[in-house]
């Protein structure tokens, strides 16, 4: 154990230090000092009289166990203010190896309401959008009155099958997607040739020349369209029955090279920031890849990180009417991969008890549904709300983030760091499966005006299920003007970051600020 006068000795000289390194606040004088140990650590306490009182506590963690006294390169020592560490540590040698941040501590309390959010939840389905222009009015009471984000756009090419597309089909494709960012949605969007078992649709020249001409309404559209289902080939663009690739099950090694052509032809045409979806599981791995995308390989703008999947007769059968070829080896396949990938869809047959609720809650969470259709399938649909589970589903799909804590600093100083944690857990089945921004934002309390702090934490990968504590020291710009500042967190679309309702929204009570899509924190920090 430490000698008593060594200790005292101590006390006093990192007492002197303190007052003159750290700051003694104006006026305010020592009113106690204390100490204490344990085998490896040491504490001393110094109280402060004055405006605002508070307490330093120095705390040195590296003594040896045999002598007592501080050793090199192990451990690490804190100076703290007020239960938070101070932003200049004392220490800053190798030894320094932990740090705590802040002088303030928030907890959040999470918020049971649905809402809308961006790419996420309940979809309406739109059948005949070749022909049906959308309602901006009725778009956005989607959202207003149902807390839906998202509208299916199935556009068919029945007339172009040997021929071009022509440009008034063109024109209305671009109409219908301005009209859908008018009213601050986004789109699902599938092309298909024909709704017949008949399978009449376009060849396969046909159809890569059909995507040349839309690859630049694509692109012009990229902002609202969530994710483009493969579509394009058989009835519905669900390629069973088709007479071009393969019908009905029965695919020759050439039907897969022509479907593959189209698969790679849609990936080149769609912005390579959004993904594709393909019908069944067997597709994608016949054509790419039995082997699920990996996490380094997520996002990386790969064929094999851009393809997802969609079911559209969820829980209608025991393999959900041939989604499912071998679901010991598929369902495993599945989980994993849409860990990374979009997943979505619809059901199609009541199918009790595998369509109930407790098969539907279970597999939408397993294969991480980002999106279902609201619309279809009524006697489904109607059993999840006898049973007590649409509320949920509707909730859960996709990614639903709530605040937990977050630990800030007190005072900053233009030019300073500004070190921030804080913690979000993932409620939902899913993660955002397009791009997002992070941002710490400070509101100047007095003039309203906005400052953006890029945070490097990618949403993407907050896991379903999971907490994700967020820590990073960033700069106070130097051209801040002084004064008190709210804390928010942004999360907005990268090509909509003007527009409140392509933000994520938390599921906490009283930090959402509707006006500019952004989430208070529920902190002020002040800049001095």
């Amino acid at each position: 154990m430490m000698r008593p006068f060594r200790l005292l000795s101590t006390l006093a000289t990192v007492g002197a230090l303190l007052a003159t390194a750290a700051g003694t606040p104006a006026h305010a004088t020592i009113s106690g000092t204390s100490a204490t140990n344990t085998a490896t650590t040491v504490t001393y306490r110094f109280s402060y009289t004055g405006t605002p009182q508070f307490l330093r506590v120095y705390v040195d963690t590296d003594r040896s166990t045999a002598t007592g006294y501080a050793q090199a390169g192990t451990g690490a020592d804190y100076l703290l203010e007020n239960g938070f560490q101070a932003e200049a540590p004392l220490e800053t040698s190798a030894k320094y190896t932990h740090t705590y941040t802040g002088s303030g501590g928030v907890t959040y309390t999470p918020s049971a309401d649905n809402f809308a959010n961006p790419e996420r939840g309940l979809y309406h389905h739109t059948g005949d959008c070749d022909k049906a222009d959308f309602s901006q009015a009725t778009l956005q009471s989607y959202r207003s009155t149902q807390g839906i984000s998202l509208v299916m756009c199935v556009f068919y090419l029945a007339e172009y099958k040997n021929g071009p597309i022509a440009q008034a089909a063109l024109d209305q494709l671009q109409q219908q997607l301005d009209t859908v960012r008018a009213a601050g949605l986004k789109l699902i969007l599938r092309f298909a040739y024909t709704t017949s078992t008949a399978g009449d649709d376009a060849s396969k020249d046909r159809v890569l020349a059909h995507l040349d001409q839309l690859a630049p309404y694509l692109n012009a559209g990229k902002d609202v369209i969530a994710v483009v289902q493969a579509g394009l080939i058989g009835a519905w663009g669900e390629w069973y029955y088709t007479q071009n690739f393969g019908n009905a099950g029965t695919i020759s090694s050439t039907d897969w090279a022509n479907r593959k052509a189209v698969t790679d032809k849609l990936l080149s045409v769609v912005p390579s920031t959004r993904m594709i979806q393909l019908r069944t599981p067997k597709f994608k791995r016949t054509m790419y890849s039995t082997t699920p995308v990996q996490p380094g390989a997520a996002y990386n703008g790969s064929a094999l990180s851009r393809i997802g999947h969609h079911n559209d007769c969820f829980l209608a059968s025991p393999d959900d009417f041939g989604t499912y070829e071998n679901p010991s080896v598929e369902y495993p396949y599945l989980q994993a991969e849409t860990t990374y990938v979009a997943m979505g869809g619809e059901t199609c047959a009541a199918n009790p008890p595998r369509s109930e609720c407790p098969t539907a809650t279970s597999e939408l969470a397993q294969f991480h549904w980002s999106y279902l259709n609201t619309d279809y399938e009524p006697n489904v649909l109607n059993s999840w709300t006898a049973g007590g589970c649409l509320a949920t589903v509707t909730k859960n799909l996709g990614y639903r983030f709530r605040l937990t804590s977050g630990s800030y600093p007190a005072a900053a100083s233009p030019g300073g760091s500004l070190p921030i944690s804080f913690t979000v857990h993932n409620d939902g089945y899913a993660t955002p499966f397009n791009p997002r921004n992070l941002e710490l934002v400070l509101r100047n309390t007095a003039t309203g005006t906005n400052y953006k702090l890029p945070l490097t934490s990618d949403p993407r990968r907050w896991t379903a299920g999971t907490s994700t504590t967020v820590q990073q020291t960033l700069t106070v710009p130097t051209n801040l003007p002084a004064g008190s500042y709210t804390l928010l967190l942004n999360l907005p679309d990268p090509l909509l970051s003007t527009r409140p309702e392509y933000s994520i929204r938390l599921a906490n009570q009283g930090t959402w600020d509707a006006a500019t899509g952004m989430n208070s924190l529920l902190h002020t920090l002040t800049v001095s």
